[in-house]
């Protein structure tokens, strides 16, 4: 398992379902963490309606370390943060999770040992938890509705923590069996399409024709158009044109 110089430990500040210890795990373990502290769990552990709940991220469970306080489960780590939703009088920096998951791989990569505590499901982080925090985490969510669910939130850290020390794609084009048109065949179908438009009458009035023509030139550039796309407009054409002199 990865030590936790290599990534952020999570606790679970008392939660008190199974399930969502479980639906956290399986979360962390959606993108790659697995390093998960409990503190006091209401229900016991270990806990069959968490193992239930991860499903395939059961062995989080297995190496999960269970500690009876907080300070306990903070005693190895340099830098902590806190999720909490509220507004607390308390004086410490506050991230967004985008931050913070920056934050946190630029201090394990310096070798500190990062931990992020979440609280209990029916009021998140007590005051005094969040007091050995160095800063807190607040999520940016409807003031009207501000409370997450334990796992989103976990959910919402790990895809973060995973933004931060991975490449991530923000667009790509599966092709399956596809293959891009080149440009003599986008330029040979709209010369097909021109001159059978032109034939048609549709380049009227005569005044407009160019710049019709010129924005259907444009049209064909801002397509991406893959070879079978070309081949089915040329044939879509054909037939328009078969059609039309079958009267």
């Amino acid at each position: 398992m990865p030590s936790l110089l290599q990534q952020p430990a999570f606790i679970l500040i008392r939660p008190q379902m199974g399930e969502n210890i479980g639906a956290a795990a399986r979360a962390m373990w959606n993108f790659g963490l697995d390093h998960m502290r409990i503190v006091d769990p209401r229900d016991g552990w270990p806990n069959q309606k968490a193992v239930a709940m991860a499903s395939g991220a059961g062995r989080l469970l297995d190496e999960a370390r269970l500690f009876g306080t907080t300070a306990e489960a903070l005693a190895d780590t340099t830098f902590v943060m806190a999720t909490t939703a509220r507004s607390r009088d308390l004086t410490k920096p506050v991230f967004s999770p985008e931050h913070a998951m920056a934050e946190a791989a630029k201090r394990i990569a310096a070798g500190q040992k990062v931990a992020v505590m979440f609280g209990p499901e029916r009021a998140g982080l007590e005051n005094d938890d969040i007091i050995r925090a160095n800063a807190i985490i607040s999520v940016p969510v409807n003031p009207q509705f501000a409370s997450l669910n334990l796992a989103q939130c976990v959910l919402l850290m790990s895809y973060e923590w995973q933004r931060h020390v991975s490449e991530i794609t923000a667009e790509s084009m599966d092709m399956t069996k596809a293959e891009w048109a080149s440009g003599l065949e986008v330029e040979k179908l709209a010369e097909h399409f021109e001159q059978r438009l032109d034939k048609a009458g549709f380049f009227f009035p005569k005044t407009k024709a160019a710049s019709m023509k010129v924005n259907l030139r444009n049209l064909w550039s801002r397509m991406p158009l893959t070879k079978a796309d070309v081949q089915i407009l040329h044939g879509t054409m054909r037939q328009m044109v078969r059609w039309k002199e079958r009267g």
